[in-house]
């Protein structure tokens, strides 16, 4: 550790034995060590006071598992003594080479889970190279990033695929009514150039094009994150909701409702809304259990995800089984099969008595 006034206190002390000794070795060397000293000390002094370290994050919204990359940049208007960048995003500080005025570093940060980060500022450690002195620097303030739930794709399961082979493609297999070019069951009186012709050819029945999408109609990605729950759990969950909501969006549009909130967020497929829900998706935390008293209502179909199985009867949409989506860790209802799987969960499509089994 440095210690400059030990180091001062031994030139004079070496100083004061030459003197009564008549030692001239001993003078030069205490006059040598004394100066140095002086010298190493005001080195570092100035340079910290000229120095500054500066810390640029490529981006402030991270995915989970993907790459940030964050610059460090130390600065000096003299050349910098040595010493090393204490980083908090760094395992242990890295090494400041010494003479040169301006030094740059670059590195790689992954985070495994979603979140806000509070990045703390970095320290800029100025060292001589003898270690006589030492001064830190920190400039700057504290950084923000959020780190958004992993999206993953979603894949079908067996036994339901031939069920739903013979229907239009739906963007989540198993689950009725989502089909991506607004197509709905056929209606006494529905003029026939509204008829979806190709689907009856393909054994799918009697299908309608709808002429506007119904805001009820389109599928609705419910989040429940009533805990107390193993956050492993909840951050399964999270993902499944992200990976359904983007899945949905872009195939035609859907909504989310998030725990905390009463309203649905409407996701278009354009997708401007889908930053916004992303956002809010990272920050979710275990808590009360949804408003779903108004879902009675909806005549589109129910994604219900899931941190841990319900204790209560899965609620419906008007006409629709819903899909329970729930971490494989955490179980499934027994009489329900699995037609999804997506970010650790599996989506059950409930029937009657189904939901009845899963509460």
């Amino acid at each position: 550790m440095p210690r400059p006034p030990a180091t001062a206190a031994l030139g004079i002390a070496m100083l004061a034995a030459g003197e009564a000794f008549d030692a001239e070795p001993l003078l030069v060397a205490a006059v040598a060590l004394t100066a140095l000293t002086a010298a190493l000390w005001a080195w570092c002094w100035i340079a910290a006071r000229r120095a500054t370290l500066a810390r640029e994050v490529d981006r402030r919204r991270v995915e989970e598992g993907q790459p940030m990359s964050v610059r460090l940049v130390a600065t000096g208007r003299v050349a910098l003594p040595g010493g090393a960048i204490d980083e908090p995003l760094l395992e242990a500080p890295a090494p400041l080479p010494c003479g040169r005025r301006r030094v740059a570093l670059r590195i790689e940060v992954r985070y495994a889970r979603r979140g806000r980060r509070l990045l703390e500022p970095p320290t800029l450690v100025l060292n001589d190279p003898l270690g006589v002195a030492r001064r830190e620097v920190t400039t700057g303030g504290a950084q923000d990033v959020l780190v958004l739930p992993r999206v993953e794709p979603v894949r079908p399961m067996g036994g339901g695929p031939e069920r739903d082979a013979a229907r239009p493609r739906t963007p989540v297999p198993g689950l009725h009514g989502l089909e991506p070019d607004g197509l709905r069951p056929y209606r006494p009186g529905t003029p026939a150039s509204r008829i979806h012709w190709p689907a009856l050819a393909r054994g799918a029945g009697l299908l309608e094009r709808r002429l506007s999408p119904d805001a009820d109609a389109r599928p609705l990605v419910v989040l429940d994150a009533a805990g107390p729950v193993p956050a492993e759990h909840l951050d399964c969950a999270v993902r499944a909701a992200a990976s359904l909501c983007l899945q949905l969006a872009r195939a035609g549009g859907c909504s989310v409702l998030l725990p905390g909130e009463r309203r649905a967020r409407p996701v278009g497929p354009d997708l401007g809304a889908w930053p916004a829900v992303w956002a809010s998706l990272a920050v979710v935390e275990a808590g009360p259990e949804p408003v779903v008293a108004p879902l009675a209502a909806r005549t589109g179909p129910l994604i219900y995800v899931v941190a841990r199985l319900p204790a209560r009867d899965v609620p419906a949409a008007t006409g629709s089984a819903p899909l329970l989506v729930a971490p494989i860790a955490a179980g499934g209802p027994g009489r329900a099969r699995p037609v999804i799987e997506v970010a650790g969960c599996r989506g059950y499509l409930l029937d009657r008595r189904a939901r009845r089994a899963a509460a």
